[in-house]
This record gives structure tokens, sequence and C-alpha cells, in this order.
């Protein structure tokens, strides 16, 4: 299976992942049904990044020629692929790096994302019998060349102490930040929204955290985000809202909220679901090169950097904790 046609399989899968096949319909369905937090419009959505940004045939073909992929892998590799489940598909890529190089891909799927991942290797496999010596599912991940493990900084000392002495990548808890100046325009405030909401901000590259100047308005903000203001009707977002709404009442601490969404000043760049973390800056330019190098962030939002509203449309060589997958792989 040279290069070639490994990228003609992918290519046809992202025309598949954006047909109307009627079981393709029914998988997303049972995958909402499965996991809340899947709600239709986000599977769409990760879906349709996944399809347009990742499996184009001239993407595939560019992105390998860049990474200096081998048309014949003449000594391939078993690696072993533990994926989050924080939103869907999230951990496509790992799997797309694996096959494009390669490799044979182990895969243990999360139990809160295992019918969408299981559904679309299927689908694989029933183009070409051979993909299944290529792609195989196990939830034990034994006898493994290497391993690729994502989870939180919890998990992953475990994945440290089992797979340490393997070539490995172990990805940890990672989000991201937006820089306001405060003279941010409705289209700009309105893709932040989309940042900020989008996957009910369980993404590593949700926004939880705005950097303002002093004096910051915040209201303008507020009112783009009620764009989002359905999500109070989410029994398991409102469910959050509530506690952490609550939180602040009986701490007497001071926040900001649309209704959907609370706003409070926070040391920290991890906020829990439904809340923003906010603090104020003086020196922007001191500030985007302290940010640059936190081993905690994804992603920077600002004019600089990412753009609002672009922080989910990630490029197939936009690798998550900037390791890059393809070129550790290659090196196996």
């Amino acid at each position: 299976m040279n290069l070639p046609y490994r990228i003609q399989i992918l290519s046809e899968l992202g025309r598949y992942m954006l047909s109307d096949s009627n079981l393709w319909k029914d998988v997303k369905e049972k995958s909402y049904r499965e996991n809340g937090w899947f709600i239709p419009e986000f599977i769409n959505l990760a879906v349709s990044n996944i399809a347009k940004q990742f499996l184009k045939k001239e993407v595939l073909e560019n992105w390998a020629t860049f990474e200096n992929v081998p048309e014949v892998n003449q000594t391939p590799c078993k690696a072993g692929i533990i994926m989050a489940g924080n939103i869907p598909l999230v951990g496509f890529h790992d799997l797309l790096s694996v096959f494009i190089s390669g490799h044979q891909a182990i895969i243990k799927p999360s139990t809160k994302d295992s019918i969408l991942i299981k559904h679309l290797v299927a689908v694989m496999q029933g183009w070409d019998d051979e993909i299944r010596n290529q792609i195989t599912f196990s939830e034990m991940l034994k006898n493994c060349n290497a391993y690729i493990a994502t989870g939180s900084n919890n998990s992953s000392r475990y994945f440290e102490y089992y797979f340490g002495r393997y070539p490995h990548i172990i990805r940890r808890n990672r989000t991201s930040v937006a820089i306001l100046t405060g003279d941010e325009t409705d289209t700009e405030l309105s893709g932040l929204a989309d940042d900020v909401y989008q996957y009910f901000g369980l993404g590593c590259r949700n926004v939880t955290k705005i950097y303002v100047p002093s004096q910051y308005d915040f209201i303008p903000l507020l009112n783009a985000f009620k764009k989002y203001n359905w999500m109070a009707d989410h029994h398991k977002y409102k469910n959050n809202y509530d506690y952490n709404l609550a939180l602040h009442i009986l701490n007497k601490k001071y926040y900001m909220t649309n209704g959907s969404i609370i706003l409070t000043e926070e040391a920290s760049v991890f906020s829990p679901i439904s809340q923003l973390n906010y603090e104020f800056y003086s020196e922007k330019e001191q500030l985007l090169p302290l940010l640059e190098i936190s081993p905690d962030l994804q992603c920077i939002i600002s004019r600089e950097k990412t753009g609002f509203g672009k922080a989910q449309f990630p490029a197939v060589s936009d690798y998550a904790d900037g390791v890059n997958t393809l070129s550790f792989l290659k090196e196996l």
C-alpha cells in the first residue's frame, strides 16, 4: 500500500464524511445519543473540518511532500494510539498521521468517542481488506514500537510510567487564550464567541481566558456572546453554569454574565465549563512573548496570531502541543 494509494483512500474518506449517506447520519445520531456533549451541530463541525482541512487530496499530497514521507515504508512499526474523547473525532489526526506514514495503527479509543472513529475505520476497511492489517482496535496496547497518548495531566503520569521506555508522544492538558485591545469589530467578537463556546469549551483550542486592557468595556463582548445563549437550554452545560454561578454567589465574588457564560477575574488560563477568565494587562508587547512560551497554551487568539473565529479550524500541519507527529513517526 504505497503513499499515493493511501492518499487516495483518505481523500475518498473525506468525500464520504461530507456525504448524505443514511448510514453515516445514523452513526452520528448514535454518537450523540451515547454522549450528550456531542450535539449534531458540533459533530458536523468536527466532521466538516476534518474533511475539508485534512482530507483534500492536494492537502495530503502537499503535506506528505513537505514532510518527505516515503512512497513505501520499508520498516513499518506498530504505533499504539490512546485517544481522548473531549470533542468529536479529536484523535483522528493521530490516526491520519500513522496511516499516511505507512505504519500500523493500534487504537484504544475513548469510551466517550468510539462510535465515530470505529465507523470511519470500518468504511475504509470495506474499501480495501488490507486496511484491516493497517488499523486495528484494542483495549490493551501491548507490544507496540511507539505510543501516542492524549489525556489529562493526571493520566499523563501513568502514560509516562507505562510507555516512557518506548518512543512516545504524551499530551497533557492544554487550552487557549485571546488578547483583546478594546477596538475589536463586531465580526471579530462574534468570531471570539465561536472560539469560546464551540464544543462547549471542551477542546484544547477553546479560549478559556482573555487578556484585556485596563478600563475595558465588557458590554459589547457579552452582547456578542449572546449568539450562544441557546446553550443555557442544554442540560449538561446548564448544570455547570448553575454550579459555577452558585459558587460565585456563595463566595461573594465579583462576576459578570449574559445568562450563558460567567466572566470572572482569575490568574489561571484554565477555567471550568461555562466560565471565561479574564485578566487586565498594561503592555501588550510584554504579554505576548510570555504567552508564547507557556507550556499550557495551544493557541493564542489575536490579530497578530491565530485570527478571531479561527481556533477550531486547524490546518493538517497544526500539530497538537506543537510536536510534529509525522516527523516523530518517520523517524521510528
